[in-house]
């Protein structure tokens, strides 16, 4: 009976995947990088919250966490991006004498 229900659910969840994937396709990098976060601390969450019988609280902890993650992730990346533009700045501005 249990095996029915997981065979009935499988078009179900692969078009869900492709519905929620394609949504990605106009998505800023911070977005994508939060989304990514919270989808890996979600999945790893309900990983560890299985083995303790509290998938849902495991998984939802987990997308919290990992959507911070995922916003400080993209911070770093953003404050690595202006350092990198204004050293490109500095550069040119030397070339020239200034």
């Amino acid at each position: 009976m249990a095996m029915t229900k997981l065979r009935g659910m499988a078009p179900a969840a692969a078009l869900l995947a492709a519905v929620s994937l394609g949504g990605c396709e106009n998505a800023t990098r911070t977005e994508r990088n939060v989304g990514t976060g919270a989808l890996g601390g979600a999945a790893l969450g309900g990983l560890i919250g299985s083995f303790s019988g509290n998938l849902g609280w495991g998984a939802l902890l987990g997308t919290a966490a990992g959507a911070g993650a995922g916003y400080l992730y993209e911070q770093s990346e953003r404050s690595s991006d202006r350092a990198y533009q204004q050293g490109v700045r500095d550069a040119r501005g030397r070339r020239r004498g200034y």
